[in-house]
């Protein structure tokens, strides 16, 4: 493939649950929700939604580390968890997960507009998740029937090391025959997800309204007032800029702007976009 273009970009890297479908990522939180009460654990949303975007398994690890849930688990079984602990309820885990799937895996709102605005421009669509494979080939049948269809599809399951380390975004690059990183958008909605695009080289930007770290259904979100909205949504960008995002945008059917704003620049590199410059 010619690497020479008018546009420095040419590849955007979504995210699945919580970015393209399933809005505020309700899929996984009911799964580690779930998984946890029936070993007689209680964890709050906020709990489950605190590692969203990592590889399942080590996303169970991640919620057993904090310390809260690691005093209850030994209130409960009065002794620490272990590896095999971990097998297990990665095991009890994966129907729980298809079962959510089937639930809310529907497709984000403006998704198939804002899609097909980037295929006007001539970009490449990727999708990247840390969903195991049964469950990312489920989420992407589901969008396919819904008229999503990315070029390419990377699971955690196809490399080493899920995010935050780089290798979906870079196996997504490969197989679509795009470099350098610089002319590649991630888009995702947690801080893992805005870490694997830095450690990539690749423009990382944050959508806010859809977003596991907002963690409302389309209808909540829509029941909140505009303060409400304002404010919910100023509260997960400024997760993003902290965790150092080079972009953040309200909604995914902001991402079209955003990549004329950087096109238009021509920069070389990836660097932090002023919001009010932007001018999104």
């Amino acid at each position: 493939m010619n690497n020479e273009t008018a546009n420095p970009i040419r590849l955007v890297v979504f995210d699945w649950a919580g970015t393209t479908i399933d809005f505020g990522s309700q899929a996984p939180a009911a799964a580690f929700t779930s998984v946890f009460a029936a070993r007689g654990i209680e964890v709050s949303g906020d709990e489950s939604r605190a590692p969203m975007g990592l590889n399942k398994r080590e996303h169970l690890i991640a919620m057993l580390r904090q310390p809260e849930i690691a005093k209850r688990w030994r209130e409960v079984y009065q002794k620490d968890w272990t590896e095999d602990d971990i097998d297990a309820m990665y095991h009890e885990f994966v129907p729980l997960q298809l079962k959510a799937i089937e639930q809310f895996a529907q497709l984000v709102p403006q998704l198939t507009e804002t899609v097909q605005q980037l295929r006007d421009r001539n970009l490449q669509i990727a999708g990247t998740t840390g969903y195991f494979r049964a469950a990312a080939e489920a989420v992407a049948e589901r969008a396919a029937a819904a008229g999503f269809v990315p070029d390419t599809n990377i699971c955690a399951d196809d490399v080493p090391q899920g995010r935050p380390a780089p290798w979906m975004i870079y196996r997504a690059m490969e197989r679509l025959g795009v470099y350098p990183p610089a002319a590649v958008v991630k888009v995702g909605d947690t801080v893992a997800d805005i870490q694997s695009g830095l450690s990539a080289g690749c423009w990382s930007i944050g959508v806010c309204d859809s977003s596991s770290l907002t963690g409302l259904s389309v209808e909540q979100f829509a029941a909140l007032t505009e303060d409400q909205r304002r404010d919910q949504l100023a509260q997960t960008a400024a997760a993003f800029r902290a965790a150092g995002s080079h972009a953040v945008i309200d909604s995914i059917a902001d991402l079209p702007a955003l990549i004329d704003t950087i096109n238009a620049r021509s920069l070389e590199y990836p660097q932090v976009i002023d919001p009010v410059s932007a001018t999104l």
